[in-house]
């Protein structure tokens, strides 16, 4: 059902509260503006012809994506006389990159940190319990870390230590006892295997509707596999220094409380600090409608500051 839902969404992917984005980042021509999660340039076709003559600098873990992206975009890019690069890495080599480009005050900054559609749905991701795949979960294949290699080679506690705190799992104990029990006799090495240990693990008290019981341990080992968390902490240390002090944007999209209890607390600390304005007292949501026309929009939650004041550099 999902993958052929996928091949009905244009170019793989379909972006989340695309208009939100746009009101909140305000784009303007001329302006500078970076992606830190390119996907497969959803937002970016979004944004490009409305910053004419200005530069759009993107980046993305997934070659594969950013390669989509390119052949996407640079058309578009050239259309609006935009400058557009696109950096294969985590934006947490954004200053490297700004420095590198000699880029020295950027209007705004979007991270959409969801991933994208045709991620979820290729099996060989393993970022899905709903179809069988490896137990991978790298956004960026060449990282040497995969999930199999966590699920079967940390200690027990420090497994469950890890699924309580990426993933909130209040019975990580007991997975990560059940985990350990059966890699003794052979090693974990697919989604639905541990989906079912997991789901097996719980018990009947893990059941609820319209909720898998290997949700919060499947996103506890992705976020670590990917660092997906010291990365939003790095951007939120990056942004204040390198946004234009007057009026420099950011919209932060989340997914889950562990991504939107940071960007909330570090907005807060900056309107206190009166380095700027929030842009979003409470995070703006998908509408009804929305939410209907793409599932995967339901838990995004954006919010948006503006800076006004100087910087801390």
């Amino acid at each position: 059902m999902a993958d052929a839902q996928a091949q009905t969404i244009p170019h793989g992917h379909r972006p989340v509260l695309a208009d939100a984005v746009l009101d909140t980042l305000a784009p303007q021509p001329g302006q500078t503006l970076v992606d830190c999660t390119l996907g497969r340039g959803g937002h970016a076709s979004l944004l490009l012809p409305l910053i004419p003559g200005g530069r759009y600098l993107a980046f993305d873990l997934d070659a594969s994506n950013a390669d989509y992206a390119q052949a996407r975009l640079a058309p578009l890019a050239q259309q609006h006389g935009v400058t557009l690069d696109i950096v294969h890495a985590s934006f947490t080599a954004m200053p490297a990159e700004l420095d590198r480009r000699g880029i020295t005050e950027l209007h705004a900054i979007l991270a959409d940190l969801g991933f994208a559609s045709n991620q979820v749905d290729d099996p060989q991701r393993g970022l899905s319990f709903l179809r069988d795949g490896p137990l991978d979960m790298r956004l960026d294949p060449t990282d040497p870390v995969t999930a199999q290699q966590l699920v079967n080679q940390l200690p027990e506690k420090e497994l469950a230590d890890l699924i309580y705190r990426f993933g909130e799992e209040r019975k990580s104990r007991r997975i990560a006892r059940k985990i350990v029990e059966v890699r003794r006799t052979s090693p974990i090495s697919s989604t639905v295997q541990l989906a079912d240990l997991v789901r097996r693990a719980l018990g009947p008290g893990g059941n609820r509707p319209g909720f898998h019981p290997a949700t919060r341990t499947f996103q506890a080992l992705r976020i670590a596999v990917n660092g997906e968390l010291d990365a939003l902490d790095a951007l939120l240390a990056i942004a204040p220094s390198r946004l234009r002090p007057a009026s420099g944007r950011l919209a932060v999209i989340s997914f889950h409380s562990l991504e939107d209890r940071p960007v909330k607390q570090a907005m807060q600390n900056w309107d206190a600090q009166g380095l700027g304005t929030r842009l979003t007292r409470k995070p703006v949501v998908a509408t009804p409608e929305e939410a209907h026309d793409n599932p995967r929009a339901r838990s995004a939650k954006l919010r948006g500051f503006q800076f006004s004041t100087l910087n801390p550099h």
